[in-house]
C-alpha cells in the first residue's frame, strides 16, 4: 500500500498544497460562482461571486442535482479536510461532513440522494465512500481499489476512477462486483461524463507537452481523441450542450465539437481570479464555478 502524507496526500496533484499554517504555506484557492448562458454556439459569463473568500484551501466543487447549492472540499488550520455546501441564493456555507478522517471530492452520484467522496482514512488508504446528501451515514463504494484520486460516474453502478500509481491510471470499476479494469494509463485528474451521452472524457498526458482530452464509448470502450488541452491545463467541464470550458492562467475558453481550436470566452483577472483550475458548470447550464488562486 502506497504510504501517504495526511497533510498533503496525492489526490492534490498538479496543486498547491499548503502547510498546518497557511499564511506559511502557499497561496489558498477560492470558489467563484457566476451565472452561465450558451447561445449560438458562444459561452457568456456573468459577474463573478466569491463564494468562499477566506485564506486556506476550498476547491473541487460540483454542483448538486437542483443546482442549487455547490458541494466542495475545505480544510481547516490543523490540514483537516471536509466537505460543505454553498448555497448560491443565500450566498453562505455550511459543514456537510465532520469526521475524523479527510473528504475530497464531493461528487452528486446518480440518484440525487446521495454524494460519493474520496476519504483519506486513518491508515492513509484512499478510497471511496459515499454519504447522504446531509452527511450522514457514510458507506465504503469500492473496497479493494486504492488508492483513489479522482473519480465520476458513468452510472448508477459503473464510476471512472484516477488511480495513483506509477502512471496514473483510468480505470472503470463497478460497484457490483467492487472490481475494476485498466484502460488507459498516463491520465490526468479531470474526468466527466459527457452530458447526454454513453460516454466519459479524460485527460490523456502523451507526453510532457502533449495532453488531449478523449472520448470513451461505455458501451464498446474505443477511446477517441476529442481535443488538445490549452498548454498546462488539465481542468475542465462540460456544459448541457456539448462545449468543453476550460482555463488557462485568468482566461477562459470554450470548445465546441466540431467547431476548430479553443475560443477565449473572458479575461476574469480584473474580478480577482488566479490561475483557474477546477470547473463545474450547473446540470442546467446556468451556473458556472470556478477555482482560482488567492493573490
Amino acid at each position: 500500500m502506497q504510504r501517504i502524507n495526511r497533510l498533503c496526500p496525492p489526490i492534490l496533484l498538479a496543486l498547491s498544497c499548503s502547510s498546518p499554517l497557511w499564511g506559511q504555506g502557499p497561496a489558498g484557492t477560492d470558489i467563484y460562482v457566476a451565472e452561465l448562458a450558451e447561445r449560438d454556439g458562444r459561452v457568456s459569463v456573468g459577474p463573478l461571486t466569491n463564494a468562499t473568500d477566506r485564506d486556506g484551501y476550498d476547491n473541487q466543487p460540483h454542483f448538486v442535482p437542483s443546482g442549487t447549492s455547490i458541494l466542495y472540499t475545505s480544510g481547516r488550520p490543523d490540514g483537516q479536510m471536509d466537505i460543505h455546501r454553498y448555497d448560491i441564493l443565500s450566498k453562505r456555507s455550511q459543514s456537510v461532513t465532520e469526521t475524523a478522517e479527510s473528504e475530497y471530492s464531493p461528487t452528486p452520484m446518480p440518484g440525487g440522494e446521495t454524494f460519493s467522496v474520496i476519504r483519506v482514512e486513518a491508515d492513509s488508504s484512499q478510497r471511496l465512500w459515499s454519504f447522504r446528501m446531509d452527511g450522514t451515514n457514510p458507506q465504503l463504494v469500492l473496497e479493494e481499489i486504492m488508492p483513489v484520486g479522482y473519480h465520476a460516474w458513468a452510472d448508477s453502478t459503473t464510476v471512472a476512477l484516477f488511480v495513483l500509481g506509477s502512471p496514473a491510471t483510468l480505470q472503470l470499476a463497478s460497484t457490483r462486483t467492487g472490481q475494476g479494469r485498466v484502460i488507459e494509463r498516463n491520465i490526468g485528474r479531470s474526468i466527466h461524463k459527457i452530458p447526454s451521452e454513453g460516454a466519459i472524457s479524460f485527460v490523456h498526458k502523451v507526453s510532457e507537452n502533449e495532453w488531449w482530452i478523449r472520448r470513451l464509448d461505455l458501451r464498446t470502450e474505443r477511446i477517441t481523441p476529442l481535443v488538445r488541452t490549452l498548454p498546462g491545463s488539465e481542468d475542465y467541464a462540460w456544459t448541457p450542450h456539448g462545449t468543453i470550458i476550460m482555463g488557462q492562467n485568468s482566461i477562459l475558453y470554450q470548445w465546441t465539437p466540431g467547431t476548430g481550436g479553443w475560443l477565449e470566452i473572458a479575461d476574469l483577472g480584473a474580478q480577482g481570479i488566479q490561475s483557474i483550475t477546477r470547473i463545474a458548470v450547473s446540470p442546467a447550464g446556468d451556473r458556472i464555478a470556478i477555482v482560482g488562486s488567492r493573490g
